[in-house]
């Protein structure tokens, strides 16, 4: 690959960035571009601008921006229509994260005329999979940087000394070594590596940033009403409210009764298994939400098929391929079975649990007189049953005789 002239560098403002960010000035030269995005990782941004302009960086090539209500409405609400979870469990929060980063990325390097983008993803993970795949998708004449496959700062040790060398600030708790690897953004928190790795032993209780412990979570539960529109939450307890509003009210519901925490030992794309712990306390409420109002407005034959395409959807928005064809094929599935998935649900928060225990739609599927206990008058026929069953037993009574015929 030749030397890139100008490069877009996804930066966070910390350490591991900065050095990449003198390091991409030093090897190769060239002018750099820095995007920092506000995804609602709960942490102040102006200090990312100081930073970039001390590595100087011009003013006009700093770019910040604040994408949450585009995060929370084009990529975090199609994935809930889904129920998408990795595993069997993860909600896909760093995941769901990276093809937006990549979309600005690649934008911003059109409108600066950059050949590159960076991104500080280790040789190790998902996320230089997930980075580096949409940013092909979008532009396959992009040239993409991945520092920690390239350069030879192979230690801590070797970090500080190049950062010591080239006048980078280094906090304080930077000289030792970090207890863990955090990521967050709106939908969740994300910590592994050091006191995580070894998976038989119980997390720390401080690793955990977003929700109280269950059993510290208050004696008394808390009812919530969450309005849905085809598929999508847009009201809580009657107020409306805007895609990153609400989740970020969900997640205060969440925290404050300890709801979302998850310890997951998942397979990564790239063939090694990791231990992670997620908190995800808005996303399991909207799970348990969607999921409730889907039971009263989704036909059966709809939502078992939309049940069995959900684990391969998921693991195309995990594995980094959110902008290929077959992740939209799916989607535009999902999408169509969300048409009257609206009404709403109301859920209770206790104790580290969202629960549903109620549901009301216009497009409601439930019919009480069919169901009913009581007399019906005439809705249904209980003798059309024996005809349903003996159709459906034919092939079975059929293979009980074959073998029996066989054994004798």
């Amino acid at each position: 690959m030749s030397a890139p002239k100008k490069v877009v560098l996804a930066y966070s403002g910390g350490l591991d960035t900065s050095i990449i960010l003198k390091w991409l000035q030093t090897e190769y030269g060239c002018e750099v571009v820095t995007f920092t995005a506000d995804l609602g990782q709960g942490e102040e941004l102006e200090p990312a601008r100081q930073k970039a302009e001390l590595l100087g960086i011009k003013p006009e090539n700093i770019y910040i921006e604040d994408i949450r209500e585009e995060f929370v409405r084009d990529f975090v609400f199609p994935m809930f229509r889904a129920n998408a979870q990795y595993e069997g469990l993860y909600l896909l929060g760093t995941s769901i994260a990276r093809p937006l980063i990549s979309k600005r990325l690649i934008e911003i390097a059109k409108e600066t005329g950059a050949d590159a983008v960076a991104h500080g993803a280790t040789g190790k993970g998902n996320d230089q999979v997930r980075f580096e795949l949409a940013a092909y998708a979008l532009n396959p004449d992009i040239k993409v940087i991945a520092p920690w496959r390239e350069w030879d700062l192979t230690s801590r040790t070797k970090l500080l000394e190049f950062a010591e060398a080239h006048q980078i600030p280094i906090a304080k708790d930077k000289r030792g070594e970090a207890p863990f690897s955090v990521d967050a953004n709106l939908l969740h928190t994300s910590s592994e590596g050091k006191v995580l790795e070894d998976p038989a032993v119980q997390a720390p209780d401080y690793v955990y940033q977003r929700t109280v412990h269950p059993e510290d979570a208050p004696n008394e539960p808390e009812y919530i009403e969450i309005g849905f529109e085809k598929g999508d939450p847009v009201s809580i307890n009657g107020e409306a409210m805007s895609p990153a509003t609400i989740l970020t009210k969900l997640n205060e519901y969440g925290g404050k009764h300890g709801i979302g925490r998850l310890d997951l030992v998942e397979g990564r794309f790239v063939g090694m298994k990791s231990r992670g712990i997620y908190e995800t306390p808005g996303g399991t409420i909207l799970m348990e939400a969607h999921r409730g109002i889907e039971s009263i407005t989704m036909d059966r034959g709809a939502m078992h098929l939309k049940d069995q395409l959900m684990p391969q959807y998921a693991e195309l928005i995990y594995n980094g391929f959110w902008y290929s064809p077959e992740r939209e094929m799916l989607q535009a599935a999902i999408d169509k079975s969300q048409e009257h998935v609206t009404g709403t649900v109301r859920v209770k928060l206790y104790k580290g649990l969202a629960s549903t225990v109620g549901r009301w739609s216009d497009h409601s599927l439930y019919s009480e007189a069919h169901v009913t206990f009581e007399e019906d008058a005439g809705a249904y026929d209980q003798k059309d049953a024996a005809g349903f069953i003996q159709l459906n037993a034919l092939r079975l009574k059929l293979l009980a005789a074959r073998d029996k015929r066989l054994s004798k």
